[in-house]
């Protein structure tokens, strides 16, 4: 306003907030990492500069599958419309070098010295309808084969042989892809987020991992793997390291029982990754925790595998799951609105591998949150009978309120009289 009543210079002011702007400190955002998979489960790597397209051609029923609906959809319309296409043509050319498509054939052929190849095929039309009646075996009887001519029962044979190919693969294709295993991988869920907190004394990393069908995965196993961009001592730089980290299970074969939603627990010891990571340093790492679920689907008997990933972000330290599962009359009930709901805890701050060498450090902790409960709890009881004296004292007030004060009457020859009202 003032530059522009010409009482500032404008340049000055100009220069004014470009010195401003430059000792402002600029925050720039760390540049989000990629995601090796995604939290629905999908692969994110893209393939460039395949020359050897070739070979998807060599098993070409799986590249059937792995194509698209609408891509599908298409191959398998203009497969039997080809077919037809070609076997019509076919037909017509028997006919005509028969002779069936001579104009002077037809007063002939109601006699018995004319036999065409095929009864009533004198057009290009007629010869694609005989092809369709005999792929598809509809059978109008309009149309129809004689013993004339052995060309024509070679090409019949071949028809049939390469309508049967086609119905086996299109039919196979469609299927399986109807059928396929990650269409089971939806009903698969995993919390949204994973947490770090003390169980028995150590810490643990843990997820929620649950099934929303009643239909039971079989053999069902969790593995869980990190990804992160390593460097070795000889100074190659491999950008996708990927590392198995143990489950905790107390069964041999490590398979669960997924019957309801179940906590997956990964015990931080010297064999993890996360062995060295604190609190202060999770947010720091660059590194990706890819859980794998694999079993046999009960109804089907395909092996089915679902996957999700979590990054740092996605990793609460200090945090545990709240329970979901309760018994309402002699049924266990599941609460799935609760599922990825956590509560924070007493947890403490530093490595797994300060932990192990100052146990002191999990016994301060957990002595400091019975305290702090401690002091919360008197707070509350304190702040209870504060409110109980308030309410008491409000009830008396009120009740003296209530309390009518006492009326005395003069009469005329001067007694006095007290009542009540």
């Amino acid at each position: 306003m003032l530059a522009r009543k010409s009482i500032i210079p404008e340049e000055y002011v100009l220069a004014r907030i470009a010195a401003e702007n430059l000792r402002k400190p600029r925050i720039r955002d760390r540049p989000r990492k990629a995601r090796f998979i995604a939290k629905n489960g999908a692969c994110n790597l893209a393939h460039k500069n395949i020359r050897e397209q070739g070979r998807f051609l060599q098993d070409i029923f799986t590249t059937l599958v792995d194509l698209k609906w609408r891509h599908t959809l298409v191959i398998f319309t203009m497969s039997f419309l080809c077919s037809w296409l070609l076997f019509a043509m076919m037909w017509w050319l028997v006919a005509f070098a028969h002779g069936d498509m001579d104009p002077s054939t037809e007063s002939a052929t109601n006699s018995t010295k004319w036999t065409p190849c095929v009864t009533c095929v004198r057009s290009f039309t007629s010869a694609f309808l005989f092809s369709i009646e005999v792929q598809v075996t509809i059978g109008f009887g309009g149309r129809m084969m004689t013993e004339e001519c052995p060309l024509a029962i070679t090409v019949l044979i071949l028809q049939n042989i390469v309508g049967l190919i086609i119905n086996a693969v299109m039919l196979g294709c469609i299927f399986m892809k109807t059928a396929q295993a990650h269409r089971r991988a939806e009903t698969l869920i995993f919390s949204r987020q994973a947490v770090i907190a003390v169980r028995n004394g150590k810490l643990c990393f843990m997820f929620r991992v649950g099934d929303l069908r009643k239909s039971m995965i079989i053999s069902a196993s969790v593995r869980i793997q990190v990804v992160r961009k390593t460097t070795t001592p000889e100074g190659e730089v491999i950008p996708i390291h990927q590392v198995d980290i143990p489950v905790d299970n107390p069964i041999e074969s490590n398979n669960i029982f997924l019957v309801a939603p179940l906590i997956i627990c990964h015990i931080i010891d010297k064999r993890s990754p996360l062995y060295d990571i604190s609190a202060a340093d999770l947010a720091l790492q660059d590194l990706e925790l890819i859980v794998i679920l694999e079993g046999v689907v009960e109804t089907t008997g395909i092996t089915t595998q679902a996957r999700t990933s979590y990054v740092a972000e996605e990793i609460l330290w200090g945090h545990r799951f709240v329970p979901i599962v309760t018994e309402e009359e002699g049924v266990y009930a599941v609460d799935y609105s609760k599922f990825g709901n956590t509560v924070k805890v007493a947890a403490p701050r530093c490595s797994a591998r300060e932990l192990d060498e100052k146990p002191s450090i999990l016994i301060q902790t957990l002595q400091k949150s019975e305290l702090s409960h401690q002091n919360s709890l008197r707070k509350r009881n304190s702040m209870r009978r504060s409110n109980s004296i308030r309410r008491s004292n409000s009830m008396r007030r009120t009740n003296s309120s209530l309390i009518v004060p006492k009326v005395q009457f003069i009469t005329p020859e001067g007694s006095q009289s007290a009542s009540e009202t």
